[in-house]
């Protein structure tokens, strides 16, 4: 019986080709997707769960409160003293790790003048006892247990030594501006994938005796810690405990921080585990380890992959079903000569387990195919075999078993069901007015609606994010990354490029944008973010001076007495004139007079408001960040060139660059990644839905057969026939236009609410989004009604 049901199957698989190709390819783009997200999912759920005390281990993290007791920011830094000052006073905490990460100069070996940029990190000695990274050489107990050792990954051994038993070897890393030895004392196995932390050269850390004063070594944020509580010890209660030590003991500094650098802020800090830094709902997603990410990411795909697969099995059933109609003699035969109706359910959901088992292998091949795109989207370099285990097997067997359930249960149902009788007369229907069905075209196409909507709105911010004037001219503005550089070295790189005619100009700045507390004459103080220029910086930049003035060699108090604000300092300040107005910079207890008020710009991206600025011109703060402003379309030329200037002051040091609106555009990551999933699931989703609404006009088109053979023989043309068969479909996708907007108005409302600087939802962005799901529907439906319309009515009338 078994053999003859295969037979039956596959007879009727080739004998419609059409539908069998339709029905196999929406299942398999559907468990392709959702293949697809349950290996992300299990990808991002599997982070730091190899350590063999992971359950142990958590981060020291702080929560940071204003004097009136609101939360001001959640900080996952901590300093050099928090370690060992907890560790010490609470009996709970076994031993500590700090982590840090800096850049340094490294010699590649391959000749005395090449050197790379290369990013190290430094940490405690019990490494390696504390995470389960495992060594290939080397003793794991002591081969971070001298200052000059180092440890290395079996990649970085290989690109230095050619081999990855590199131990007792020599490595020239750059330390206080000096190329120091350091010698290999171990070799790592690279880092697995989904791992937070991760390293390719680790370093001793050393403490330096700024870094141990009293007055702020509980107030240096700069590392990550790392605790291993006792078994069965309570994080709440250790957490408390922490509380109570770091009241007591940084009690002065506290003191000495308040007075000195008008710290009012309160911490409080508190434990966080290991397993939950990858998917952290509660801190800051960009933490300064590797790979932290948002568990929005994974909720989104999972809902946009659930769904689509549940829309392949709705259509899987719309298909089936409307095929039903040319099965029901054979039903009816099989029921006359006795069969029963559970042979037929089994029939028929064996018939259905064919088709989702050759759905599944090629949704297999599918997302071997589609990985490389996918691993672009999700930002990720997944792979089947990185992540098959039994669990991942067990998943993907469940999720076709399932699937098989859900596509073939209801149809059997309905086929099993079918009276003898009137399918031998052929009087047999799917019945009813199909509400099932097209409340799933609706759902279908209401979700489909919604994600066109979506993607359309995330492009449009997107693209004002990346459009949008800054304030300063960004164009054809090269950047170039080099800290320490002297007042002496930035003149000599001026002199080099100044005969140049493909250099427009050149000017710098320091490194970043310093926190800062400015007290004004009326004794009010505020906060501000400085930044330290030269006079070329302005112009340069085509920064404009509302008021006032800008820096000048004219005159020589400009570096040390005189300040620019920005418009949103003078305006937070209450001048009416803010020229000549006093301001006391708190932490170095500076004095100076404004003489410019500079036009506000956006000097951090537009995910965040204008802050209060000031800039300075003192000489002798570090400058890091160099800009030179080249001609258009002589980028090759012109890279060459500075890349000479540079090489000439620096010669052991690599050049690190980038073009300053390219470094724009790599602010909105998220958005870009937003973008992407939006539109893949929209894509996908549509797709999806239109083999739906086919299946839906196959079933209509099959049960008014005669009644449009009735109209042809009664003289109504092709073009109205048409319009009657097309006219219920448009209603249903017009319903589920109706039913999206109003939702996605409000979410993508509040989206764009998390933005300061936004796109207004216009009317084109909802008309565009329903005019495309409208054309894509007719277009899908017109196939199989222009072909309902053309048949002959003999044919359709002769049972009569």
């Amino acid at each position: 019986m078994i053999k003859n049901y295969l037979k039956i199957a596959i007879r009727n698989l080739g004998k419609n080709k059409g539908s069998s190709f339709i029905n196999i390819a929406g299942l398999s783009i559907g468990l392709a997707c959702a293949m697809l997200i349950i290996l992300y999912v299990k990808d991002e759920v599997s982070y730091d769960r190899f350590h063999k005390n992971g359950d142990r281990i958590f981060r020291i993290v702080r929560k940071i409160t204003n004097p009136y007791g609101s939360v001001a920011g959640i900080d996952c830094y901590t300093g050099y003293s928090h370690g060992p000052g907890f560790s010490t006073n609470i009996p709970e905490i076994k031993t500590f790790i700090r982590f840090n990460h800096h850049f340094t100069y490294l010699k590649t070996g391959k000749t005395d003048n090449e050197v790379a940029y290369q990013e190290i990190h430094t940490t405690d000695p019990g490494f390696f006892s504390v995470f389960s990274f495992p060594l290939l050489y080397g003793d794991p107990k002591t081969a971070l247990s001298q200052p000059n050792n180092v440890v290395i990954s079996e990649n970085i051994a290989k690109q230095q030594f050619g081999t990855t038993n590199a131990i007792g070897k020599t490595m020239l890393l750059m330390n206080d501006n000096k190329f120091k030895p350091y010698l290999v004392s171990g070799v790592a196995r690279e880092c697995p994938q989904n791992s937070s932390i991760k390293f390719q050269i680790l370093l001793p850390i050393s403490i330096s005796k700024e870094e141990q004063r009293s007055d702020v070594k509980w107030f240096n944020f700069s590392l990550h810690t790392f605790v291993v509580l006792a078994p069965n010890a309570d994080p709440k209660i250790i957490a408390a405990k922490m509380q109570r030590v770091y009241q007591a003991d940084a009690r002065e500094s506290i003191r000495i921080a308040r007075e000195k650098y008008d710290v009012k802020s309160n911490s409080t800090y508190s434990l966080q585990p290991l397993n939950d830094l990858h998917l952290s709902k509660d801190y800051p997603v960009f933490d300064g380890l590797t790979d932290a990410s948002s568990p929005m990411f994974s909720y989104i795909l999972s809902g946009i992959a659930l769904f689509i697969l549940l829309i392949a099995c709705i259509n899987f059933v719309n298909l089936t079903v409307a095929r039903s109609i040319k099965r029901a003699k054979e039903i009816g035969i099989r029921k006359a000569i006795g069969s029963s109706r559970k042979q037929l359910i089994t029939q028929f959901m064996g018939e259905t387990l064919i088709v989702c088992l050759v759905a599944f292998i090629m949704a297999i091949a599918l997302v071997e195919v589609s990985l490389p795109f996918f691993n672009q989207i999700a930002n990720k370099a997944l792979a089947l075999s990185y992540l098959l285990d039994l669990k991942l097997t067990l998943g993907y067997i469940s999720l076709f078993l399932i699937t098989t359930f859900l596509a073939g249960f209801y149809p059997s149902l309905v086929l099993s069901g079918y009276n003898p009788v009137q399918t031998l007369y052929s009087k047999a229907s799917v019945g009813g007015k199909n509400y099932l069905h097209k409340l799933l075209v609706v759902l279908q196409f209401s979700l489909a609606s919604f994600l066109i909507i979506s993607t359309l709105v995330v492009s449009s911010q997107f693209n004002f994010l990346t459009t949008e004037k800054l304030g300063y001219d960004d164009s054809d503005l090269l950047s170039i990354y080099q800290w320490g550089i002297t007042p002496q070295q930035m003149d000599l790189f001026k002199q080099k490029l100044a005969a140049n005619p493909n250099i427009v100009g050149v000017t710098a700045k320091d490194m970043g944008y310093e926190n800062e507390t400015a007290k004004l004459d009326n004794g009010t103080k505020m906060g501000f973010v400085r930044e330290t220029v030269d006079q070329n910086f302005l112009p340069l930049m085509k920064i404009p001076v509302a008021n006032g003035r800008n820096f000048s060699k004219d005159f020589l108090s400009d570096s040390s007495h005189s300040i620019l604000v920005n418009e949103t300092f003078a305006k937070q300040a209450g001048w009416k004139n803010a020229v000549g107005q006093p301001v006391e910079i708190v932490q170095g207890n500076e004095k100076y007079n404004v003489v410019g008020v500079v036009k506000d710009y956006h000097f951090e991206p537009l995910n965040s408001v204008i802050r209060p600025q000031i800039f300075t011109l003192k000489g002798g703060r570090v400058l890091g960040n160099i800009f030179i402003k080249i001609r258009p379309k002589t980028e090759v030329a012109s890279l060459q060139q500075v890349e000479k200037a540079f090489k000439f002051i620096f010669p052991m040091i690599p050049m690190s660059y980038s073009f300053k609106n390219d470094e724009n555009v790599s602010n909105y990551r998220a958005e870009a990644n937003w973008k992407r999933i939006m539109l893949f699931g929209a894509v996908i989703t549509i797709f999806i839905s239109c083999i739906g609404l086919f299946g839906l006009s196959v079933l209509s088109a099959e049960t008014r057969t005669k009644e449009i053979g009735i109209r042809k023989v009664l003289g109504a043309s092709v073009s109205v026939i048409v319009a009657i068969l097309s006219k219920d479909f448009l209603k249903l996708v017009i319903i589920a236009l109706l039913i999206a907007i109003p939702f996605a108005w409000m979410v993508a409302n509040k989206w764009l609410q998390t933005y300061p600087y936004r796109i207004s939802l216009s009317w084109w962005i909802f008309g565009s989004a329903g005019l495309v799901v409208i054309i894509v529907a007719a277009a899908t439906v017109s196939f199989q009604t222009i072909k309902a319309a053309l048949a002959n009515p003999i044919r359709s009338l002769r049972s009569e």
